[in-house]
């Protein structure tokens, strides 16, 4: 299938550190531009961190100097290692972007969505 597979939430203490993980299924052969979204109870979603082909970032003011993404083209993956974790950063946290296809395909595609809680 043609999807985006998250993995790395869970349970942190506040000041801990966590790294997520996408990973794009074997039919994609490419990725694009692409970001982490997260949803917290009762609040829309929100871009968390972006970054382009050639690994151009941008932050959300809440998370700059404590996230950071990053990705490997090589392998078709893009991760967010989260630092000095806060109770608000607890949320459902989605990887979103443009995929190509082996058979050359374009596709918007998020991941599942992994849920990250800070709590003491």
């Amino acid at each position: 299938q043609v999807q985006l597979v998250e993995s790395g939430g869970g349970l942190v203490q506040p000041e801990g550190s966590l790294r997520l993980s996408c990973a794009a299924s074997r039919s994609i052969v490419s990725i694009g531009d692409m970001g982490w979204f997260r949803q917290a109870p009762g609040k829309e979603r929100e871009l968390v961190a972006s970054i382009s082909t050639l690994g151009r970032t941008n932050y959300a003011d809440s998370v700059k100097g404590r996230f950071t993404i990053s990705r490997d083209n090589a392998k078709n993956t893009v991760s967010l290692e989260m630092n000095k974790l806060k109770p608000e950063d607890t949320a459902v946290y989605y990887c979103n972007g443009l995929v190509t296809t082996t058979w050359g395909a374009k596709y918007d595609r998020w991941g599942q969505g992994t849920q990250v809680t800070v709590s003491s």
